[in-house]
């Protein structure tokens, strides 16, 4: 059973930080390609970030800068490092995946391109 669960959601001044965990089980990061999504009610889902097997990473514009994605092997896990956070940060941060066996997964922050999905966990930035 493949499970994406998601950790480190919370609230937050502006300019603060927030490490978000992204748990991955049923199979290793091996040739799966891990996005960050994020959510608010009456928007379509945004890229935030994605990160390959290889190490290849890429970021939406509006977080260009301040984010950092990462991984552990070992773990199976992958990290957003969010800092300077914003009021317009705030939203539901989802985790996804996207596994090909046996071949290289290219950077994508299109949610067509992923298969499976946490279930989120919300980000609140406020005073």
């Amino acid at each position: 059973q493949v499970q994406l669960v998601e950790s480190g959601g919370g609230l937050v001044q502006p300019g603060g930080s927030l490490r978000l965990s992204c748990a991955v089980s049923g199979f290793s990061l091996d040739y799966t390609r891990i996005g960050w999504f994020r959510q608010v009610p009456g928007k379509e889902r945004e890229g935030v970030s994605c990160i390959t097997s290889s190490g290849g990473t890429y970021y939406g514009d509006s977080v260009k800068g301040r984010f950092t994605i990462s991984r552990d092997n070992a773990k199976n896990t992958v990290y957003l490092q969010m800092n300077s956070l914003k009021s317009e940060d705030t939203a539901v941060y989802y985790c996804a995946a996207k596994h090909r066996v046996g071949t290289v997964v290219a950077v994508s922050l299109a949610a067509v391109e992923y298969d499976y999905w946490g279930q989120g966990t919300q980000v609140t930035v406020s005073l």
